[in-house]
């Protein structure tokens, strides 16, 4: 191809995807298949590589990230971000709702919208192009996280419209529930704490240095203030409604998420039925803003020092019950790491009966000063499981006594240590602590590690209490005869397990290192590691240098592999199950057809003729890819029994295709 039809051909593709981008993700109205779209993008991208000069900041290829930044450079705001003065009062929303009607303003209008629990963002689009992305910071300058943003799907990188020349646009980053529950999920695999709450994680995303990783954690926006000079709008609303039109994520009318009222009656009831509808919505609100809707009453209400007088916010109070704290429980983790969970008095909170809370760390226990029998305040926030946030001291029994953070392990009484800089004090008796070892097995046979049948979370408690178990090696000397002899056992359960222990030997490296149990290591670091390393004897001699080099791997996780190796107790089991014939090295692979390829593929539900990890492995033999969740890049989902009713209505609602097991089975030619 010639460089001037190559040229021409780049622009058309991204035009072309940009728009279907919009379609997708902002007007949730797709006009081509997930297919279709791969293979423009993918179009795109060989030329991109091919003609470097011709590719625009603003390609759509830019969306997966891979931009490193080091330094977050510090940029002044053309237009000062200020801050809206905050109440929770009713009382204080009606006196200045009076205040501004008695200002003799004519036809005077209020927007209501939601107060969006995330990050605010300014982004300056010139020409119809996104230039740049600038934090709030402290009003008067912030950071420049343009590479970043770039990656959300719902920021437009091409306008589309009667836009202006140049503007701002203002708005919130937001991570979904969705987003942020899976996010936790995967962490707890890795071994990883979870995070408190999804505002301070997308704020923490944002910052991320590796645009990848920020691609991959699923922040949306809804942008809503349009600032320029010489904008053609006479108002707030219709700005927004402009804004819409040119490709953004703006708050829905049609979802309640924005209205225009003309009366205290108005701007009363959105504050009463956002109060008790906010559970309801799939990202989090902590309030709402009211603002004078028209631009020029907006000019002559003007500004305090710090505010503007023309707009306020309600906030939410934060849902809170009163409960006694009976006791505290020390849980030990799989990790090592020591919990403190009080277990309180029964009481309803957000719509769930709350029996226990959690306190965190010793930090958080001496910050609140506990005593065992204080009556305490207890929220949900944006915690997943509930929290202590305060006490009444007014309610302490004589009898209460200080809660203090235990010294020992409650399961094996060894001495616990608390490293440098972590919040968690930890059992170093990883060897021998019966939770800890318990869970290192547990995690060991678990599905997305060595899969092993028969051996679900209650059995190896079983086997461990039975003395038949004490480690992961232990599982590969199991006999029919010592197992048959315990309860529950009968010929088939310990034939079904003997099996599946011995079919574990199959499972390929990557997954025998998430095995492993090494702190920090999930899945996809497990599977970067193997990949570059491609034996573990390699990744044993790695310096911190060249793990750092890996894709993904930070300081972190590469201090702790380090560790991991440097533990004469862990490279001899590692030692062990090498004898026993695990997988210690990437197989190299063999493609038994291409009917797969370029096909984005989830599983979900129970399989007859074969096991869903056998299916998953078929798909990868076969060309394909294994996705988790259901999206608009998704080929088909492989629908088995009981599979996820949520998987089920997306898959529905965005058009993807369902396959049944004989039909996947029969479109790569299983048994020919």
């Amino acid at each position: 191809m010639k460089p001037e039809q190559a040229r021409e051909r780049i622009a058309l593709l991204t035009r072309e995807l940009n728009h279907h981008n919009r379609l997708y993700y902002v007007e949730a109205n797709p006009q081509i298949s997930d297919q279709a779209f791969d293979i423009l993008l993918k179009e795109l991208e060989a030329l991109e590589q091919m003609f470097p000069d011709f590719a625009s900041k603003n390609s759509p290829t830019t969306r997966v990230g891979g931009d490193i930044t080091k330094k977050f450079e510090t940029v002044a705001h053309e237009f000062p971000m200020l801050s809206l003065s905050n109440t929770y009062s009713e009382e204080e929303i009606q006196d200045w709702v009076q205040r501004i009607t008695k200002a003799g303003l004519e036809d005077l209008e209020f927007v209501c919208e939601l107060k969006y629990d995330g990050v605010a963002l300014g982004i300056r689009y010139e020409h119809g192009q996104l230039v740049r992305a600038i934090t709030r910071g402290d009003g008067e300058k912030g950071e420049d996280i343009t590479a970043n943003v770039r990656t959300i799907k719902t920021v437009p990188l091409i306008l589309s419209g009667n836009y202006p020349e140049k503007f701002e646009i203002r708005g919130e980053v937001i991570m979904p529930i969705s987003a942020f529950n899976q996010l936790n999920e995967d962490r707890e695999l890795a071994g990883e704490d979870r995070f408190a709450n999804p505002r301070n994680t997308a704020a923490g995303t944002l910052k991320l240095q590796d645009s990848s990783v920020v691609a991959g954690r699923g922040l949306d926006t809804f942008l809503y203030g349009v600032y320029g000079h010489n904008l053609s709008f006479e108002s707030h609303f219709e700005a927004v409604t402009s804004a819409t039109a040119w490709g953004f994520k703006t708050p829905p009318e049609n979802l309640g998420y924005i209205t225009c009222c003309k009366s205290l009656e108005g701007v009363m009831d959105f504050i009463h039925y956002w109060d008790e509808q906010r559970n309801c919505l799939p990202f989090e609100i902590d309030g709402v803003v009211i603002k004078v809707n028209s631009f020029e009453h907006q000019r002559k209400l003007g500004f305090t020092a710090k505010s503007p007088r023309w707009a306020t916010s309600f906030k939410f109070k934060t849902q809170q019950v009163v409960s006694e704290l009976l006791s505290v429980d020390f849980q030990v983790g799989r990790t090592g790491a020591v919990t403190p969970v009080a277990n309180l008095s029964p009481v309803q909170l957000g719509g769930t009966m709350v029996k226990r809370a959690s306190l965190h760390n010793a930090d958080q226990i001496e910050k609140l000063d506990l005593y065992v029998g204080d009556f305490v305040y207890v929220e949900k926030g944006g915690e997943i499981i509930p929290k202590i946030v305060g006490l009444d001291l007014n309610q302490r029994p004589k009898s209460a006594r200080k809660l203090i953070f235990i010294t020992a392990c409650p399961e094996c009484n060894t001495s616990l240590v608390r490293k440098e800089g972590e919040a968690q004090h930890f059992c170093p008796n990883e060897k021998y602590c019966p939770p800890q070892v318990v869970g290192k097995i547990q995690h060991f046979v678990s599905r997305k590690a060595m899969n092993i049948d028969g051996l679900g979370e209650e059995t190896v408690v079983q086997l461990y209490e039975a003395g038949l178990i004490r480690n992961v090696a232990d599982l590969y000397s199991l006999s029919y005869d010592s197992l048959v002899a315990l309860e529950r056992m009968a010929d088939k359960s310990v034939e079904n397990l003997l099996k599946g222990v011995q079919n574990s030997k199959n499972i390929p490296f990557e997954r025998v290192l998430f095995a492993l149990g090494i702190r920090y290591v999930g899945e996809t670091v497990a599977k970067r590691l193997a990949q570059s390393f491609k034996t573990i004897e390699a990744l044993k001699k790695a310096t911190l240098e060249e793990l750092l080099d890996v894709h993904e791997i930070g300081e972190r996780i590469a201090q702790s592999v380090l560790e991991f190796f440097q533990n004469s107790d862990q490279c001899a089991m590692v030692e062990l199950l090498q004898g026993q014939g695990l997988c210690f090295e990437m197989q190299q692979k063999v493609l038994k057809s291409e009917v797969l390829v370029g096909k984005s593929i989830v599983v979900s539900g129970v399989f007859e003729r074969v096991s869903r990890e056998e299916i998953k492995e078929l798909i990868e033999l076969h060309g394909g890819k294994n996705a988790s969740s259901v999206s608009a890049k998704t080929d088909f989902l492989l629908a088995g029994e009981g599979m996820g009713p949520a998987k089920l209505k997306k898959a529905t609602d965005l058009g993807v295709r369902l396959l049944n097991e004989n039909e996947f089975l029969t479109l790569i030619g299983y048994g020919k």
